[in-house]
């Protein structure tokens, strides 16, 4: 490979995104996007390993300064991905595997073209609905609105380059490795691989 793969995995809340997220992190070994974040640390977070911590005038700054590949405010705290360790992972030849919603991912590509967008989604949207029920921690105006994002999310769809629906979580993290694995054997992908070797044929 010439350069890592950044991959982008997005989809509605209660698709099942994180827990594909988490599993071809293990199974590859993929590197994690680390986020920047106001929030105060929480027991057993390390710097630079669950977060990098900032306070909020030090985030406006890297803000105005262009240092982000996606920003957003969650619940009065700021979160963030500094796009320098992102780009030296990759010019290194790691892949780097992000976990982020809709508007992340846009502004994601939007700042890395070549960025591999997949939107995780269930096969229809009864079946979302039953596993946000099943977290228990839903108000049904709560689901009604997380329901109503999904839609719009959805709609979204031609920004994104795959989609999975995961009906089954192994199937799921499958067609995601799946797709990891083609995009790494693209001729594009490996022109400093094929320009060697035809490099050493000519000698």
């Amino acid at each position: 490979m010439d350069k890592g793969l950044l991959v982008v995995i997005s989809g509605p809340s209660g698709a099942g995104k994180g827990t594909i997220y988490q599993q071809v992190i293990e199974r590859t070994g993929m590197k994690r996007s680390v986020s920047v974040t106001t929030r105060k640390p929480r027991p057993g977070e390390v710097e630079g390993v669950s977060y990098y911590f900032r306070t909020e005038e030090e985030y406006q700054q890297m803000i105005a300064a262009g240092e982000f590949l996606e920003t957003a405010e969650v619940y009065n705290n700021y979160y963030g991905t500094p796009k320098a360790p992102v780009f030296e992972n990759l010019e290194r030849g790691y892949d780097v595997l992000f976990e982020v919603d809709v508007h992340g991912a846009k502004s994601i590509k939007k700042k890395y073209v070549d960025a591999i967008t997949i939107f995780v989604m269930t096969p229809d949207f009864e079946v979302l609905e039953e596993r946000l029920k099943g977290r228990g921690t839903e108000t049904e105006s709560s689901l009604k609105t997380r329901l109503g994002a999904a839609k719009r999310e959805l709609g979204k769809y031609e920004m994104f380059d795959y989609i999975v629906f995961n009906e089954s979580i192994d199937q799921a993290v499958k067609d995601v490795l799946d797709i990891i694995n083609a995009e790494k054997r693209k001729v594009k992908n490996n022109l400093s691989v094929i320009t060697a070797l035809l490099g050493n044929n000519q000698q």
